[in-house]
């Protein structure tokens, strides 16, 4: 992270912790161990960056429209 002000600052990732706290980590709890807690953060990674649904770009998976935007350029 850097310095307040800056494009670096701590904005982006508190947006993200939040949410991601607030729905993995609490609602899921209590944890056993670092893996379950670990396991739960890949899961929601995963949930995020693939299989979510984008409402902004036609409620469609970003893998999906991520495959498309590579499928076009090649042609």
């Amino acid at each position: 992270m850097g310095s307040v002000g800056d494009s670096r600052d701590n904005a982006l990732a508190e947006t993200i912790k939040g949410p991601f706290k607030a729905e993995v980590i609490h609602r899921r709890g209590p944890w056993r161990s670092f893996g379950g807690v670990e396991y739960a953060t890949l899961e929601s990674v995963d949930w995020f960056n693939k299989r979510r649904l984008l409402e902004s770009i036609g409620n469609i998976r970003p893998a999906v429209a991520e495959a498309s935007y590579h499928a076009a350029q090649e042609t």
